[in-house]
């Protein structure tokens, strides 16, 4: 909760600091990696800096959390924050990088807001990054010790036993721990981290769903290969289908993520699209090996059959579920899919359960219509989660 003096001066100049977030999220990173070049390199996504999109991100959760502040004193944010630790927790970050943050972040507003950031100014959004900070820092600690690992170290050597190919662009990797010990449990739905080092000596971290259910001994991800377009937002998965092979060994975080199968037995919407259909396998594989028999209606839209990635196994997976119902949307249907319909995914017309629970995963712009059509249908916000492969950039829509 903001203080009292802080309250008027953020609602005061939140419409200024708002204005201009774009250019001082971009002048911060500009900051930190002159002073930190080692975070780019082995921290941050060298693609989503060069696209720009996690300047938009990090602008967005900044101005929604301070909206979130005035609007609603009493409450915090948690959905919010909760996806920022997780993603946070797979990197490793550490309680200590929010000191460094903090410097450069407030030197770029400084700069770029002048003799508009008077002391009063300074101090009252101060507050606000601390409150945020702060929270963050909280939950990624729980996190950390959930998964039973000091403060950052979550990473772990683990092998691959097998490498398969899932679609015309996506591939399968089986991962089993180099040092024999046991996997940590997870939740049907998260992801790790995987880190990778590039030619030019760079570490650079990307986040893969786990693709299969918990309970076993191995591990499994599936890597669709990202174009570029001469961007390096490629460069991890390039790598990965250009050199992963079976008997190498990668360096893999922890499982994190709270887009993970809640437990109770109301009726579920699983809707995904492309590679988005990764953690949905989880959850299915999930309810298929442990008997649940409630009802599940799965939603997939994709470009093609050949593009589906496990497509075999998500309609196997499907017809084990006495109460699942899918439903597929393909671009280019072709003959291998008679009974799917042609192009995006439409749900006004299909029969959804009252009280159903929602999940989401794929493209943004598949993502705010099925939501739209959810809230349009009387499903609760609360009812509907979603998962975002890369930065959030609709936090603070949410």
């Amino acid at each position: 909760m903001l203080s009292e003096q802080s309250v008027p001066v953020v609602r005061a100049t939140l419409p200024a600091v708002g204005a201009a977030i774009g250019d001082i999220t971009t002048l911060f990173y500009r900051k930190l990696f002159d002073a930190h070049p080692e975070l780019l390199r082995d921290l941050f996504n060298r693609g989503n800096q060069a696209g720009g999109e996690q300047q938009r991100a990090l602008a967005g959760s900044i101005a929604a959390f301070a909206g979130l502040l005035l609007e609603r004193p009493e409450a915090r944010p948690d959905v919010l924050l909760s996806r920022i630790a997780h993603k946070h927790a797979s990197l490793g970050v550490t309680s200590d990088q929010y000191e460094v943050v903090h410097r450069h972040l407030f030197a770029a507003i400084a700069e770029v807001l002048g003799d508009a950031v008077t002391p009063e100014v300074v101090a009252a959004w101060d507050e606000v990054y601390w409150l945020m900070a702060n929270a963050l820092v909280a939950i990624e600690t729980r996190l950390y010790q959930r998964a039973g690992v000091a403060e950052g170290a979550v990473w772990r050597r683990m092998e691959i036993v097998e490498r398969r190919r899932q679609s015309t662009d996506a591939v399968s990797f089986v991962l089993r721990p180099a040092d024999g010990r046991p996997v940590t449990p997870f939740r049907p739905g998260q992801y790790v981290g995987v880190r990778c080092e590039l030619p030019d000596g760079a570490r650079q971290i990307r986040q893969y769903s786990l693709s299969a259910a918990p309970g076993r001994p191995d591990r499994r991800i599936t890597v669709k290969r990202v174009q570029g377009d001469g961007r390096p937002d490629g460069e991890v998965s390039s790598w990965l289908h250009a050199h992963a092979r079976e008997g190498d060994v990668l360096t893999v975080s922890e499982p994190f993520g709270d887009l993970a199968l809640e437990r109770g037995d109301s009726p579920l919407l699983l809707a995904s699209a492309g590679i988005g259909v990764t953690p949905m396998l989880s959850v299915l594989d999930h309810l298929a090996t442990t008997g649940d028999s409630r009802p599940v209606t799965v939603v997939h839209a994709d470009r093609s059959p050949a593009d589906h990635a496990h497509r075999q196994e998500h309609l196997d997976l499907v017809r084990a579920l006495p109460g699942a119902r899918l439903h597929l949307w393909y671009e280019e249907p072709g003959d291998q899919a008679p009974h799917a319909s042609a192009g995006r995914a439409d749900l006004t017309g299909l029969d959804l359960p009252a009280g159903l629970t929602a999940y989401l995963c794929g493209p943004l712009p598949f993502m705010r219509a099925v939501r739209g059509d959810l809230l349009r249908r009387s499903v609760p916000a609360e009812a509907v989660h979603y998962e975002v492969f890369g930065p959030d950039l609709w936090l603070a829509r949410l």
